[in-house]
C-alpha cells in the first residue's frame, strides 16, 4: 500500500484506462494457482463491454491511477440462476448474453491491485454496482464467486462445510468472506464453473444481492407511495345531540387533516360513546346495544367522506350486533369508494362483565393505495402474536384506535404498541379519546396521548418516537412515514429481526378459525345496511333541547397547523355543553 494517498475516485471504465487496467490485473491474479495463459482481458474485449454497456464497468483510481474494477452484464434471471460456467454466461467471451431486457446485473470480474487492498476500495466498487443496480430497477445482482483457499482444505470437508465454516469464521476465505461481508447469501454451489481454478477445485458459489427497491413494472401513474402521511384525531369526548352532530365533527378532523395531504385518518376505539346519553334509562348493556344500529350509517357517511377528501378513513371503533351478540367493530373507508370491516379480537374483562361483548375471528391485513397496513383495537395490541402474524403478511403500518380510563391502561397500551414497532420493524400509529363524559355511565373518563412509533434504529429517532400529542388535550398529529427506511431496516438494520428469527426452533400460525372471515359481523353489517336503506336518513333517540342543539351545531374552529409537514394541532372545536 502506498505510504500517502492524496485521492481516490470512482467513476466508469474509458478506453484510456485499459494500460493501466491491465496492468492492474496482471498484480491482482499473478501468484493465483489459475491455469490463464492471459491473466488479464484484452483490448478488443474491453471495447465490446464499452461498447454494450457502458455504465456497467467501473474503476477506482487512486491518485489517477487505475488499481482496480468491477465489470459487469444485464442478463436474463434463468440465464444467471441455471447451472453455468464462466464461458457460457459470457457468451464464449463475446458478452452476447448481455440483455437490456434482462432483470439481473451479473458481475463477470471484480479485483483490486494487491498494493492497494486494505483500503476497502472493493467495497466502493459493491457499493456502486448496488446503486447502479436500483438505477436500472434490476432484480438482483449475481454472480459466481472463486473460493481460493478451498484447495487447502479439499482433503476434509465438502464445499458446503467450507462455506458454512467461513461463514462461522473457523476458515478465512478472503473472496468468500468479502462477499457474504457484503450482504451477497449464497445461492448453490457449481461445478466446473472456471477452468482452471485449481485454487478453488473447480468450484464456484453462485451469490446473490437482492434489489429491496425493484418493481416488477414500475408504473408512470398511481406509483405506490414511498413517504405515506399519517393525520391522527385526538378525540375530545363532548356532549352530542345525535349522529348529525358526530359526523359534524367528524368531518371537521377529516377536513383538516386532509387539507395536509394525508394518506391516512384515524379516529379512535369507541369515538361514539357519546350517543349513549340517550339510553341513560337503559342498562349499560342495553345502551351501547341501541347505538350498535348506526355502525351502517357512521360507515356510509365515512366512506362519502373519504372519496369526497381523497382519504382513507380508519373509523375507530362502534358497537354492533348480530343475534344478540355484541361486538366491537370499525370500518377501513378508502378513498377509491371500497370499504372494508375489521373486528377487536381481544375482548377486556370489563368489556364482558358491562356490555356481554364477544371477540371476532378473523385476524388480516388490508391492501391500500398506500400498501398493506394493520388494524387493531385497543387490548389487541397486548398481544404480540396477533402484530406479528400482520407483520409475516407485509403489514408496514399497525394502527391502533384505543380507549383507555387511566393513565394505567393508555401505559400498557403505549408499551406494548411500541414494542410492536420495534419487534416488527414497522410504523405503529395510536389514536384515542380525551375528556370526562358526564352522563354517560362507564364512561366518564378518558386518558390518552396519541402518538406514532418507529423502530429503533440509526434511520430512526433514537427513542422510537416519531411523533406525540399533548396529553388529555383534543388536537390532530400529522406525521410523514418512510417506508423505504423499513425496507432498508429489513435487509440491511444493526439487528434483523424478522429475518434472526429461530423458525428452526418455533414457529407462529393461525389456526383454521381465524383464517376464515368473522361471517356473523359480516352478516349483521349487511342486516345493519337493509335497515339503512329503509331511511333517507338516522333520527335521533329523542329530542335535544335547543341549548345542546345549538352547541351541537355550532361552528369548529381551524384547526393550526405547522408547515412542511410538521405536527398539525387542532383546538377543540367547542366546550362540552354544561
Amino acid at each position: 500500500m502506498q505510504a500517502e494517498i492524496n485521492k481516490v475516485e470512482l467513476r466508469n471504465l474509458r478506453v484510456e484506462d485499459y494500460k493501466e487496467l491491465r496492468l492492474s490485473m496482471q498484480h491482482a491474479y499473478t501468484g493465483s494457482d489459475m491455469d490463464m495463459d492471459e491473466p488479464y482481458w484484452g483490448l478488443s474485449d474491453i471495447k465490446r463491454l464499452l461498447k454494450i454497456f457502458p455504465e456497467g464497468q467501473l474503476v477506482v483510481l487512486v491518485d489517477g491511477k487505475v488499481v482496480g474494477s468491477a465489470l459487469s452484464l444485464i442478463v436474463d434471471i434463468k440465464k444467471a440462476t441455471a447451472n453455468h460456467t464462466y464461458e457460457k454466461i459470457t457468451g464464449n467471451f463475446s458478452f452476447d448474453t448481455h440483455d437490456y431486457e434482462g432483470e439481473v446485473l451479473y458481475g463477470i470480474d471484480v479485483f483490486i491491485d494487491p498494493a492497494y487492498r486494505g483500503l476497502r476500495l472493493g467495497r466502493r466498487l459493491y457499493d456502486a454496482r448496488k446503486e447502479l443496480c436500483e438505477q436500472l430497477n434490476l432484480k438482483s445482482i449475481i454472480f459466481a464467486g472463486r473460493m481460493p483457499h478451498f484447495n487447502e482444505h479439499a482433503d476434509e470437508i465438502t464445499p458446503k462445510e467450507y462455506i458454512d465454516k467461513v461463514r462461522q469464521k473457523e476458515i478465512f476465505d478472503p473472496v468468500l468472506a468479502f462477499q457474504l461481508s457484503n450482504d451477497f447469501h449464497v445461492i448453490k454451489i457449481m461445478r466446473n464453473y472456471l477452468e482452471g481454478d485449481k485454487d478453488s477445485q473447480d468450484y464456484a458459489v453462485l451469490m446473490e444481492w437482492n434489489n429491496i427497491y425493484y418493481e416488477k413494472e414500475p408504473k408512470l401513474i398511481n406509483a405506490r407511495k414511498r413517504v405515506i402521511r399519517l393525520g391522527l384525531v385526538q378525540w375530545q369526548m363532548r356532549p352530542l345531540a345525535n349522529v348529525e352532530a358526530l359526523f359534524e365533527q367528524a368531518e371537521f378532523f377529516i377536513d383538516a387533516v386532509s387539507g395536509y395531504g394525508s394518506d391516512f385518518a384515524l379516529f379512535p376505539e369507541l369515538f361514539v360513546a357519546p350517543l349513549m346519553a340517550d339510553f341513560n334509562h337503559l342498562s349499560e348493556a342495553d345502551a351501547i346495544r341501541e347505538i350498535a344500529r348506526y355502525a351502517e350509517p357512521i360507515r356510509k357517511r365515512f366512506q362519502e367522506m373519504a372519496i369526497s377528501y381523497n382519504i382513507n378513513i380508519i373509523t375507530g371503533s362502534m358497537p354492533l350486533v348480530e343475534d344478540g351478540v355484541l361486538y366491537n367493530v370499525g370500518f377501513l373507508c378508502k378513498r377509491d369508494g371500497t370499504s372494508e370491516m375489521y373486528t377487536k379480537i381481544h375482548i377486556t374483562p370489563n368489556e364482558v362483565n358491562y356490555w356481554g361483548m364477544k371477540g371476532g375471528t378473523e385476524i388480516r391485513t388490508f391492501d391500500t393505495d398506500c400498501g398493506k397496513i394493520g388494524i387493531v383495537i385497543c387490548y389487541d395490541v397486548e398481544f404480540p402474536e396477533l402484530s406479528r402474524l400482520l407483520a409475516d403478511e407485509g403489514m408496514e403500518i399497525l394502527f391502533v384506535p384505543f380507549l383507555t380510563d387511566t393513565q394505567n391502561g393508555y401505559t400498557r397500551v403505549r408499551h406494548c404498541a411500541q414494542a410492536r414497532a420495534i419487534e416488527n420493524e414497522c410504523y405503529v400509529a395510536i389514536a384515542g379519546c380525551v375528556g370526562n363524559l358526564p352522563g354517560v355511565n362507564n364512561m366518564d373518563i378518558q386518558y390518552a396521548q396519541t402518538a406514532v412509533f418507529t423502530p429503533s434504529d440509526f434511520s430512526f429517532p433514537s427513542n422510537g418516537i416519531k411523533a406525540e400529542a399533548t396529553p388529555n388535550t383534543e388536537m390532530t398529529i400529522i406525521v410523514d412515514c418512510d417506508i423505504d427506511l423499513l425496507r432498508e431496516l429489513h435487509e440491511f438494520g444493526s439487528v434483523r429481526i424478522l429475518k434472526d428469527r429461530r423458525q428452526d426452533l418455533y414457529k407462529l400460525k393461525k389456526t383454521a378459525l381465524a383464517q376464515k372471515p368473522d361471517q356473523k359481523a359480516e352478516n349483521a353489517l349487511a342486516a345493519a345496511e337493509a335497515e339503512s336503506d329503509k331511511t333517507t336518513e338516522a333520527k335521533a333517540p329523542r329530542q335535544a333541547d335547543d341549548t345542546t342543539m345549538k352547541a351541537a351545531a355550532a361552528k369548529p374552529a381551524r384547526a393550526v397547523a405547522t408547515k412542511n409537514g410538521k405536527t398539525a394541532t387542532a383546538k377543540p372545536a367547542r366546550k362540552p355543553a354544561k
